[in-house]
Formats: C-alpha cells, sequence, structure tokens
C-alpha cells in the first residue's frame, strides 16, 4: 500500500532553516508528481510546493515560499525534500507529503514546523 511518512520538523528560530523529508513507498515513484503541502490551525491546507514526475525538471511553488523553499526529488531513494530557509512566522505549520493516483490522493501523517523565537 502507498505510505508517505514525513520527517524534519522542528522549532526554528526566524530567519533559519530546516530540511523536511518525504520516504515514499508502495508505488513508483519516478512515475508521480509529488507536493508538499501546510496546514495552520484554523486556516485550510494549501500547497506549498509540486515537483513533476521522473528527473522532476518541472517545479511549482505557492506565491508565499517562493526564493525561500525548494523542492526535490531523489528517485533512487524515493524520498522527496523541502529546504526552507529565510523561516517566517508565518511559515508555522503542519506539513504533510502528497500525491495523486487520478483522482485519489494519498498523504503522509505530517510534521509540525514551528517558527519562533
Amino acid at each position: 500500500q502507498v505510505q508517505l511518512v514525513e520527517s524534519g520538523g522542528g522549532l526554528v528560530q526566524p530567519g533559519g532553516s530546516l530540511r523536511l523529508s518525504c520516504a515514499a513507498s508502495g508505488f513508483t515513484f519516478n512515475s508521480y508528481a509529488m507536493s508538499w503541502y501546510r496546514q495552520a490551525p484554523g486556516k485550510e491546507r494549501d500547497m506549498v510546493a509540486r515537483i513533476a514526475n521522473f528527473g522532476g525538471a518541472g517545479t511549482n511553488y505557492a506565491d508565499s515560499v517562493k526564493g525561500r523553499f525548494t523542492i526535490s526529488r531523489d528517485n533512487a531513494k524515493n524520498t522527496v525534500y523541502l529546504q526552507m530557509n529565510s523561516l517566517k512566522r508565518e511559515d508555522t505549520a503542519v506539513y504533510y507529503c502528497n500525491t495523486k493516483f487520478g483522482r485519489m490522493d494519498y498523504w503522509g501523517q505530517g510534521t509540525q514546523v514551528t517558527v519562533s523565537s
């Protein structure tokens, strides 16, 4: 079965950096686009970044994270990453890994990122 397991969250000061990882299993990883979403308390879950399948040449970012976050993938390790730099308090949220098979969405359990001094 499809499994997505996020890691790398934590507490960081404003201006700091974190790298999130999502280990995938149960499907042909390199054949599917992968995304990161986030959900802050009381808010909807929004897409943060997306990377295309195979070589991952195509990437998309939410305007709020452009220039600060970078999504990448390592198909040999079945892992997608989110490098987050220049973190702001408003980046505080639970971050989720996602992939889609047609109309079916698959999610990880999420990892908490808290940006606070």
